[in-house]
């Protein structure tokens, strides 16, 4: 029997070539699967950020309302001292 190496060589090749195609569909077919089920991880966060997001948004106008009215508190407390330190200055150069 008399093997060519030319042939031997060009089965081998073949070979190799078959199993790696085998092999990549494999995993085509498994990273299609994972990126289903991420994508549906992804939906049910995306779903639960939605319901969250409510309550950030309650949050979120009640501290603008506190800080509304914190900030006119202040201006009326800093507007009755100015008018004070202006009554006591306005004595002290009448005197």
């Amino acid at each position: 029997m008399n093997v060519n190496l030319d042939e031997l060589l060009l089965i081998t090749i073949y070979t190799c070539l078959i199993i790696l195609i085998i092999i990549f569909i494999v995993l085509g077919i498994k990273l299609i699967k994972t990126l289903k089920k991420l994508d549906i991880v992804i939906d049910d966060v995306n779903e639960k950020m939605g319901k969250v997001n409510g309550v950030f948004d309650i949050i979120d106008k009640t501290t603008d309302y506190a800080c509304t009215i914190s900030d006119k508190i202040i201006t009326v407390i800093s507007n009755f001292i100015n008018g004070l330190i202006k009554k006591v200055k306005g004595k002290d150069n009448n005197e």
